[in-house]
């Protein structure tokens, strides 16, 4: 192994040692332990929470708009989503955990 990757491999252990401690203060941060469960790093959790902030605006616009359909949010959601993670967790690890509650109940009723 070289140099690059453990450095890679610390700089993740380091993440998730601080995603422990958050947890071990509180036990309904389901969300950060499925990141620990699933070892995502801290640039693909970073651009989870991008995707949510964005898809969290467009409901929010769409249900303004009047719409009550939506599916479309939902496809992009599932598409988005790492390969490691499956819509179902983690919509139940982000209501458990209390992120992005609006969309996340919404995005369940498509499971």
């Amino acid at each position: 192994m070289d140099l690059e990757a453990i450095a890679k491999k610390i700089q993740m252990l380091e993440y998730h040692q601080s995603l422990l401690l958050k947890m071990n203060r509180n036990s309904q941060e389901s969300f950060y332990k499925l990141i620990i469960e699933k070892t995502l790093t801290e640039d693909e959790v970073k651009q989870f929470y991008k995707d949510c902030e964005g898809l969290s605006r467009a409901y929010e616009e769409q249900k303004a708009e009047g719409f009550v359909y939506f599916h479309p949010l939902f496809e992009k959601f599932t598409r988005d989503l790492h390969p490691k993670l499956t819509a179902q967790e983690v919509i139940s690890a982000c209501l458990t955990q209390g992120l992005y509650i609006p969309l996340m109940t919404e995005l369940k009723k498509y499971l």
